[in-house]
């Protein structure tokens, strides 16, 4: 049965229609943002702004021309829809960027976060934007033109005078897109399909590219120090890695609210100016825990290297991680590590989501077991977004009124901060409990614990929600975390550190994720040519005699 003419069209219509529906849907979004960066005082600037949906259009016609041939066109059409509607959504509704490390946190993303993710009105825009015109495109017929060549002349022509028009626009007002584009280069990445395409390419060759690559060892030659050998107690570290911490809100920072009661009472040194390695877990988490600085850090490298733990396990320190996010992204995976969500503890868990008191849990078990030097990390899910009211349990939903919902858009912004405060609030709590269990081994241990976020979150601030904004153009709500150490007495004299050191440089100096390989390898006492001491945030406050 054929369908009615009013529902065909010809192979150009086809392409045409589809260019100008991205061109006025789908890039409504990229339009709206670049004209706000234009000033409308002169006829030439409104007629730069107007030359936008040309070129867009003008660029799209030619791409999907090259692209939309027999039997494919259909299927990558609904799959530039689909795929163009999610990114939509998400740069509209949380301000985010599409690009490549995106797409890897897309792709890393487990069921729980993707559920905290769904909302109906999500469900409404993905419609609209997506599941129809696709719809539109499954049923529409593109008519067959006789002779064949006489479309295939159409096509080049068309492109041809699209290529014209784009070459007379950059003629016109180059120094303006030039402008434009240099100074707002997230832009760019607001362009659709391009945007999620690109992050995919880029994302698939990474993969390809370390899926065959062998493992490079590093600090085989680690081994511990005469320092700690010479100890009669054994030296036990927790590093806490937190989870989308941002030190604007830490009261021990100098933030208006207390949101660290417990942590000011327990003698912390806090770490005024660090810095993130990365805006998302899948680039700090790797980054934080390899050899690299951030302005050397590779990602290809990194994933098939071995990393801190490697090196503390080779200088025979007891390591064990502990997650309660989605995973280590490589840093533990060669050393003893454990997912404490499976265990679905009643008492810590709805679900497959676990508030962060289950990493404690029969921790008392494993330090009575040791008998050596060890370093134990526990993973945070913290703060993770949007659902920031699921972060904190009733007691410490002391903020009010709250945003008990992941749609987190529609909440005021006092709202929004009062529940992502609860949940420091409940961070707090649990890093408390955590270093009062280190207190209870003093006698048979030197203890400390490491406390640093893998990255912050912007919480509607310039209209940015969460995280994952490219590093380069990133607010400061995503790259400044919370850093802090508790270090036992017992552990300042059998290592000599001298706090009041420690203090100044915590106050005065910009410290960042790139100390932490060094700090607790030196915290250990390993000795290997991977340690530089001088980025060990310890060494300058070591007495002379340790």
């Amino acid at each position: 049965m054929r369908l009615p003419s009013t529902f065909s069209c010809s192979s150009l219509g086809f392409i045409l229609a589809c260019a100008l529906f991205f061109t006025l849907f789908q890039n409504a979004l990229f339009l709206h943002t670049a004209w706000s960066f234009i000033r409308f005082d002169h006829v030439s600037n409104l007629l730069f702004a107007a030359s936008m949906p040309v070129v867009i259009f003008c660029a799209l016609n030619i791409i999907f021309s090259l692209l939309t041939v027999p039997y494919l066109r259909k299927p990558l059409m609904i799959f530039f829809l689909l795929g163009s509607a999610a990114a939509n959504y998400f740069m509209y509704s949380y301000g985010v960027v599409i690009d490549g490390d995106m797409m890897q946190s897309a792709v890393e993303t487990n069921a729980q976060e993707i559920g905290a993710l769904l909302t109906p009105q999500m469900g409404l825009w993905l419609l609209l934007l997506g599941v129809l015109p696709a719809a539109a495109v499954s049923i529409v017929r593109i008519r067959q033109t006789r002779p064949w060549w006489y479309p295939l002349g159409l096509r080049a022509a068309n492109m041809m005078l699209s290529l014209v028009v784009i070459l007379l626009i950059a003629a016109l007002f180059y120094k303006d897109y030039a402008s434009l584009i240099r100074n707002n280069k997230s832009v760019v990445n607001m362009l659709t399909p391009s945007n999620f395409i690109a992050g995919a390419v880029k994302l698939a060759e990474q993969r390809e590219l370390t899926r065959h690559l062998p493992l490079v060892k590093i600090g085989e030659d680690a081994h511990k120090g005469p320092l700690i050998r010479a100890e009669q107690k054994k030296t036990l570290v927790i590093l806490v890695v937190g989870e989308t911490a941002r030190a604007e809100n830490f009261s021990l920072g100098g933030y208006g609210r207390v949101t660290n009661p417990h942590l000011q009472q327990d003698s912390v040194i806090y770490f005024k100016n660090a810095a993130s390695c990365g805006t998302e877990t899948a680039v700090s988490v790797p980054c934080m825990f390899s050899n690299m600085t951030r302005s050397r850090y590779n990602a290809t490298l990194a994933e098939h290297q071995e990393g801190l733990m490697d090196v503390l396990a080779h200088a025979g320190v007891n390591v064990l991680w502990r997650d309660n996010d989605n995973g280590c992204k490589g840093a533990c995976d060669r050393i003893p590590h454990v997912d404490i969500t499976k265990l679905q503890l009643p008492q810590d868990c709805e679900g497959d989501v676990c508030m962060d008191s289950v990493l404690l849990y029969r921790l008392r078990d494993y330090i009575d077991s040791l008998k050596d030097d060890g370093v134990i990390v526990l993973h945070q899910m913290g703060s993770h977004g949007p659902a920031y009211y699921r972060r904190s349990t009733p007691e410490f939903r002391r903020f009010t009124p709250t945003c008990d919902s992941n749609q987190i858009q529609d909440c005021s912004h006092q709202q929004l901060v009062n529940t992502y405060d609860n949940s420091l609030l409940y961070s707090d709590a649990m890093l408390d409990s955590t270093i009062k269990l280190l207190q209870q081994y003093s006698d048979r241990f030197n203890t400390a614990l490491v406390y640093l976020s893998d990255h912050g979150e912007s919480l509607g601030e310039n209209g940015m929600y969460l995280h994952g904004t490219p590093y380069l153009f990133a607010p400061s709500q995503q790259t400044h975390v919370p850093f802090l150490m508790w270090i036992s007495a017992n552990y300042q004299r059998s290592f000599g550190i001298n706090r009041q050191c420690l203090q100044n440089i915590a106050q005065r100096d910009a410290v960042s994720q790139d100390n932490l390989f060094h700090t607790l390898l030196g915290m250990l006492n390993v000795q290997t040519r991977q340690y530089q001491p001088q980025l060990d945030i310890l060494q300058r406050c070591r007495s002379d005699s340790a």
